[in-house]
């Protein structure tokens, strides 16, 4: 679910000092700070699915291009991020984003997703901390929004971004693609607006968000609110080391293990001590607990609580057939090419959530298996055996 996980490993067995760096309660990723590359489009009022007689209003989207339209306006591809992504899609580490690009396997001049052949577009999604309009965003009354914030679902985001293609003059995607959180956003885009796609490619996706995940994602929420400094959900005026950082790391920390299979987190560290402690009635931590503590302190100090929040219950709203029918109706109504990947140790979004994609997908051609030790993560880790199958995709497509 998450796509900061390629950094998992160049984790080292002591982060260092930076590791205890407090966590900024706004400032490191208060929306528009560091445009960088981005730019941003007002789409205006946006309708909300689950308020129909409310509106977000004056919804901001930042986003980042690469390549060109062409005159025939068909060679857009649009990138949708996981939960704790932005726009930032491929391009170099810069100012206001903490990495480099985070699918720069995936995307740019000579990858699958080629941009000197592409127009490829990524949007921050609504509810985000990089420049899209989110709980840290000025209220009307200059405020930030913090608990006023209203609930979000993924077809709210994907209406968002259904607007933002109308500003950038774009009838129709040739692809709409993205991992675990984008990848659902692909399906709603194909279910939503049929006539503005023409292909899809979910990876590590599902059709509809199952027990066991929001059961997951459960006590990840209830970790954050937990939290005295979260003051439910209203620190933005707090001191820049006063947010709350403690109940977003244990969120992480379990997220973190969902994201990596059993099988890796046993021959990587095993029972093996964090290098002199021990853990044994001694009050040390076994290399695995400081592994998920140093992916918890680096989430902390860059990504907003209440954007986990607003995200990932947009994640558990997921599902395709409400109110059309049911899951296999709503598949079976989307006849465009599409391509079905999983990843084969993946334990948040096992195979058979692919599978039943691809059983009601009219354009699915079987589930195309990514092998990998990691579980989840693999979408990003083996970026050579999932680049060969959107390369192969695409070549299908013209």
């Amino acid at each position: 679910m998450d796509d900061d996980e390629i950094e998992s490993d160049a984790w080292a067995a002591d982060p260092g000092p930076t590791a205890h760096v407090p966590f900024p309660a706004s400032a490191a990723w208060r929306e528009g700070d560091h445009p960088g590359r981005r730019r941003f489009a007002n789409i205006g009022d946006l309708a909300l699915e689950a308020d129909p007689l409310g509106t977000l209003p004056s919804v901001r989207l930042a986003y980042e291009t690469w390549g060109e339209l062409n005159k025939a306006g068909d060679n857009a591809v649009y990138i949708a991020h996981a939960l704790t992504g932005d726009s930032h899609a491929f391009g170099h580490a810069e100012e206001g984003h903490h990495t480099g690009g985070w699918w720069n396997s995936m995307v740019g001049p000579g990858k699958p997703i080629d941009s000197d052949r592409y127009f490829v577009v990524c949007a921050n999604v609504i509810g985000g901390c990089q420049g899209s309009t989110g709980p840290s965003s000025p209220h009307e009354d200059g405020r930030p929004w913090g608990s006023r914030f209203p609930y979000l679902t993924l077809r709210d985001m994907v209406r968002a971004e259904i607007a933002l293609t109308e500003r950038l003059g774009i009838e129709s995607w040739r692809l709409v693609t993205g991992p675990s959180l984008g990848g659902m956003r692909a399906i709603e885009w194909a279910a939503m607006a049929p006539s503005q796609v023409r292909a899809i490619a979910p990876v590590g996706a599902a059709a509809a968000t199952t027990a066991d995940q929001i059961a997951w994602c459960t006590p990840q929420l209830a970790a954050i609110r937990a939290d005295p400094r979260f003051r439910g959900g209203d620190y933005y005026d707090a001191p820049d080391d006063d947010g709350p950082h403690i109940g977003m790391g244990l969120a992480r920390m379990i997220a973190h293990a969902t994201y990596r299979s059993e099988g890796e987190l046993n021959s990587r560290f095993g029972r093996s001590y964090q290098g002199d402690e021990d853990p044994i009635g001694r009050g040390g931590r076994f290399a695995v607990q400081s592994y998920l503590e140093h992916h918890a302190r680096k989430l902390a100090r860059r990504f907003d609580a209440n954007t986990y929040i607003t995200l990932t219950e947009a994640m558990l709203s997921h599902d395709v057939g409400r109110g059309r029918g049911g899951i296999e109706k709503a598949l079976a109504g989307i006849t465009i090419p599409a391509l079905v990947v999983a990843v084969d140790s993946d334990r948040l979004y096992p195979v058979s959530n692919s599978e039943l994609l691809d059983a009601h997908l009219t354009g699915s051609y079987g589930v195309k298996l990514v092998h990998s030790d990691v579980g989840h993560d693999g979408f990003l880790v083996e970026s050579g055996q999932l680049n060969a199958h959107m390369e192969e995709f695409l070549g299908t497509l013209g």
